[in-house]
């Protein structure tokens, strides 16, 4: 059969079938990818480009020469005899190929949204291979042992962005990758940071007494202010509306809050809304349990990457112009010690403060004068980000993307130390799986230790603005290993709603530590969203790859709870404070994490159709421009000189309901369509890889508005910012431009409908809104 097979291929001139072909190298162009790709075909050579018309062409100018030999001597008739007889005997052949292929060919009509019942089998270009079988294969290349072998190589004491300690883990783990078999590479990026003074410390004077703590934010702006300090509990909108409705001037003022609730960056920029002088940052031994005196290290930028090169890549040949990230603060900001911070509040004077906002402190008053001094240093550092790829063996060129950050202020155990282990496992073990098990992926799956994480996930951002044309149409996921445990009692999930019911099948599949039940029923009480899913925060490493790249993106942990793992952003993050807080099953808890990563990712590279739910999206707008509706309402009532009355959510609501059908009408194109071909499969996917893409608002800068998601970003060209902007013309704050919201409302309702376009495919396919 191989000889018949053989001879068939020689006659017709062909090749056999080579797909496509994957290499990543570094180019001094920006293109981190490179890419070949051959899709030959028998049936194309022999018919041309044109298909079927060029096809019957070839046929009608053979007629008169076959017509011209039948007519030539006996001789002549015995070699066309033969050749009928070949010609007979490879027609029966390729019948029976076909035949079999057919047998074997790949059903791709599953669901877009869900998928439901038996898993399709892998064939043609990949080896048949049952999806329970490869969840089998993966758990058993896990264990808890394994673990503990690789938490002892990367655990590390001082390993800082841009250090030796930190360019010696990603030796570490590029070696690592090499050793599985992998194609590696790294990126380098010349990055601005700023580290404590020469000195190791800022200084304050309270009331004549001067301290100076060694913690510090990176990016907060330099210079001395004298003020009065305000306590404004954890600095959060909300509490700042309840010192304004206290009639309490704010501007001037040296602000004091709490650690915790939203990150650092927020709580400086909040105040600096709020034309505070300077911001204060403590931990309250109410929330901390780690000492008076342990320090806090963090960033003050509100944004991701480097903010001296915002929006694009900072590699050295790159022609530096002098400008800045708007979310760089122009306030002073400062940690200080628990000790330092209470023994302030026992001195301040003036009101009570509101009631919730717990003790017996007062908010301060003209007397407690404050001398801040902040003398950061911003330098250059060079990072490495490095990257093993699992090649896939059909759209090898289409991949999942995990990633884990690789630096820490100190030990970083939690922060990175056990995130980079699951990393290395992870690969470890599908590569084991492609090398000896006979598993073929049929899309690649990159992995990428970052750098720089500590600073606003610098290594990544920038990563990602190098390659950003290379990733929009490849890049299809992205899962954060960041700070995957840091307890043992909770379980908490942040993601693109795309990928709601891909979480939900892995939260029901993967099983918790008794391995009894899942974590779905252990932590979500069969109700994942409602107790287990939170919302995507700017701090955290997976934000700029949905909001400013449009890929769709996972972030999860375990938790120690209803409270936070305390030790983030101190030196105190080591092996043992981890241990109390996870009963000393920190390895087991990473086995489970690293299951329920593999779930996904495996999910995502072995199905035909990539399991992205379409639909959650249209549920999200709908619920936002109902609000929407409300907030113009109400304006036209109460301001009615602001909005003119024909302003209409008719085109809006249109767009939603154009998202909506082509949502569904793909979802029926994937049910009802022929999709035995590896290309229609390819077609089908890269319609779902658009959504996440096209959300992204095109009329924004990514300078000026890096988070240009119009609906998990943040701005003013977001639906949420349009609610925003509309309560500040209801309530006739002077900064609000009624022709500003306009025009931003006119700029989200075509996103919604060129991202609905988009999805619907052909153009002949689109319904464009009428007059």
């Amino acid at each position: 059969m191989d000889q018949a097979r053989s001879t068939i291929s020689k006659i017709f001139n062909g090749e056999p079938h080579s797909y496509t072909r994957f290499n990543l190298t570094q180019n001094m162009e920006g293109d981190n990818s490179q890419v070949e790709m051959k899709l030959s075909s028998d049936m194309d050579e022999e018919v041309g480009g044109n298909g079927v018309g060029d096809h019957l062409n070839h046929n009608s100018n053979r007629k008169p020469y076959v017509a011209q030999k039948l007519g030539r001597t006996p001789k002549n008739l015995c070699f066309m005899a033969a050749a009928t007889l070949l010609i007979f005997i490879i027609g029966y052949l390729i019948g029976f190929l076909v035949h079999r292929k057919k047998e074997l060919a790949p059903n791709c009509a599953a669901s877009v949204s869900t998928i439901q019942g038996p898993v399709v089998h892998e064939t043609g270009a990949a080896p048949i291979m049952d999806w329970d079988d490869v969840k089998k294969l993966f758990a058993g290349k896990l264990s808890p042992s394994q673990f503990e072998s690789v938490f002892s190589d990367f655990a590390m004491a001082e390993h800082r962005a841009g250090s030796p300690g930190d360019k010696a883990l990603a030796n570490k783990v590029i070696n690592k990758f090499k050793t599985y078999g992998m194609d590696t590479w790294s990126d380098e990026h010349f990055v601005k940071v700023q580290d404590p003074p020469a000195s190791g410390y800022n200084t304050f004077v309270f009331k004549g007494n001067e301290q100076r703590p060694t913690g510090f934010l990176s990016y907060s702006a330099t210079g001395k202010v004298n003020g009065t300090v305000l306590y404004a509990y954890y600095g959060q909108e909300n509490d700042f509306r309840v010192l304004r409705d206290k009639n309490i001037n704010l501007t001037g003022r040296v602000l004091l809050v709490r650690a915790g609730k939203i990150s650092f960056a927020e709580k400086v920029a909040n105040a600096a809304k709020m034309n505070a002088a300077a911001v204060l940052i403590y931990p309250d031994p109410s929330d901390y349990s780690f000492g008076d005196t342990t320090e806090l290290y963090g960033h003050v930028h509100m944004g991701s990457g480097d903010p001296y090169t915002p929006g694009f890549p900072s590699f050295n040949h790159t022609q530096f112009p002098p400008v800045k990230s708007s979310g760089l603060p122009k306030i002073l900001a400062q940690t200080i010690t628990a000790a330092m911070g209470t023994n302030m509040l026992r001195q301040l004077g003036g009101q009570n403060v509101p009631e919730g906002w717990g003790g017996i402190n007062r908010l301060g008053d003209e007397n407690d004068l404050i001398t801040l001094e902040v003398n950061n240093v911003l330098t250059q550092k060079e990072i490495h980000n490095v990257f093993g790829v699992i090649k896939g063996f059909v759209d090898a060129d289409r991949y999942v993307v995990i990633g884990a950050q690789r630096d820490a202020w100190g030990p970083g155990f939690a922060s990175s130390t056990v995130g980079t282990s699951v990393l290395v496992e992870l690969a470890r073990s599908i590569s084991d799986m492609v090398k000896n098990d006979g598993f073929k992926p049929r899309r690649s799956i990159v992995f990428a230790s970052w750098s720089a994480g500590e600073y606003g996930s610098v290594g990544a951002t920038e990563w990602l603005e190098g390659y950003l044309t290379s990733l929009n149409m490849k890049a299809f996921s992205y899962i954060n290993l960041d700070g995957v445990v840091t307890g043992r009692n909770g379980f908490k999930v942040a993601a693109s709603p795309m990928m709601y019911s891909l979480i939900e099948s892995a939260l029901k599949k993967v099983r918790t530590l008794n391995k009894a039940v899942s974590l779905s029923t252990q932590f979500g009480r069969n109700d994942w969203e409602s107790y287990m899913l939170e919302d995507l925060k700017v701090d955290n490493a997976a934000y700029p790859f949905l909001a400013f790249s449009g890929i769709p993106s996972v972030s999860f942990r375990f938790t120690p709870g209803n409270s936070e793992y305390p030790f983030f952003g101190t030196k105190l993050d080591t092996r043992e404070k981890l241990n109390l807080a996870t009963s000393s099953d920190v390895a087991r808890l990473a086995e489970v994490a690293s299951q329920f990563a593999g779930h996904i990712a495996l999910r995502l590279v072995h199905d035909h159709v990539l399991w992205m739910n379409l639909t959650r999206y249209n549920d999200m707008i709908r619920t936002h421009v109902f609000q929407i509706k409300t907030r113009v309402n109400d304006v036209k009532r109460m301001q009615p000189q602001l909005l003119p009355k024909d302003l209409t959510m008719k085109w809006l609501f249109s767009a939603i309901g154009e998202y909506g059908r082509a949502a569904r009408q793909l979802a029926e194109d994937v049910k009802n369509s022929n999709l035995d071909d590896i290309e229609m499969c390819r077609i089908i996917n890269d319609r779902i890889m658009t959504v996440e893409r096209n959300f992204l608002s095109p009329y924004v800068s990514p300078k000026e508005s890096p988070f240009r998601h119009i609906l998990l970003g943040s701005g003013p060209h977001t639906l949420k910012g349009l609610s925003s902007h509309l309560d500040a013309l209801r309530a006739d704050n002077p900064e609000a431009d009624a022709d500003l919201f306009r025009n931003q409302f006119a700029l989200a309702t075509w996103t919604i409908q060129g991202c609905a376009n988009s999805l619907a495919g052909d153009i002949w396919s689109l319904s464009l809104m009428e007059n």
